[in-house]
């Protein structure tokens, strides 16, 4: 009697954890990627840059990888100066940004369609040059001095929210978000803090605001 217990407990125990597996590897081969892809381009930072002294073109790529969770590049260039407190800079290169964001909230209807966040790892690639950099003269008096252009590297993290909506019926969206950045490290020139760098804005401080507003197209 005991035996034939401890024969139908082992079988017992096999056959649940024979179900286990094949419950696992059907969840497994539930989920495959479906190539689908999003491109966008900022045209309202492309715009402003006809009326400016910041020339900024970027755009982005992004996919859904799995149910609410897409993947996201985005890839551009800025030239820009710095012209405040007795600073005059200038700076332009390439930058590039990876990351992913959530769908928090998405139309039932197109699940492309509603609000998202998420984040991003970017660094930027840079050409700086500094016309003046006030320092202290003899006997207090104001003065500057200038550097010579250098290539210089800066990376940063990079929040992201936002939304996007469908135009009518078509494969075509509007994409606006906003980007809270938050600078890592940066190489120097001297031990300057960079007062621009591309990608990331004009600022002296650890912290900027982006903002984009894009059209995209759905593939």
């Amino acid at each position: 009697m005991k035996t034939r217990l401890i024969f139908t407990f082992f079988f017992s125990v096999l056959s649940i954890l024979s179900f286990a597996q094949e419950k696992k590897a059907e969840k497994k081969e539930k989920w495959k990627y479906e190539p689908n892809f999003m491109v966008g381009i900022d045209v309202l930072n492309a715009g402003a840059s006809f009326f400016g002294d910041r020339k900024l073109y970027q755009g982005f790529i992004s996919s859904r990888i799995k149910g609410d969770l897409h993947g996201v590049i985005e890839a551009g260039v800025e030239k820009n100066i710095y012209q405040k407190n007795s600073y005059d800079a200038k700076a332009s290169g390439p930058f590039l940004k990876l990351g992913a964001f959530y769908m928090l909230a998405k139309d039932k209807e197109n699940e492309f369609n509603g609000f998202y966040g998420g984040g991003k790892i970017a660094g930027s690639f840079y050409t700086q040059e500094y016309m003046a950099i006030p320092v202290r003269g003899f006997g207090g008096s104001n003065a500057s001095v200038a550097y010579p252009s250098s290539s210089q590297s800066t990376y940063w993290l990079e929040g992201i929210i936002g939304g996007r909506v469908q135009l009518f019926e078509s494969d075509f969206y509007i994409d606006v978000n906003l980007q809270p950045r938050y600078l890592v490290f940066t190489t120097k020139q001297d031990d300057i803090q960079p007062m621009i760098v591309p990608g990331f804005g004009r600022s002296s401080s650890k912290f900027s605001m982006g903002f984009a507003w894009n059209i995209a197209y759905k593939f």
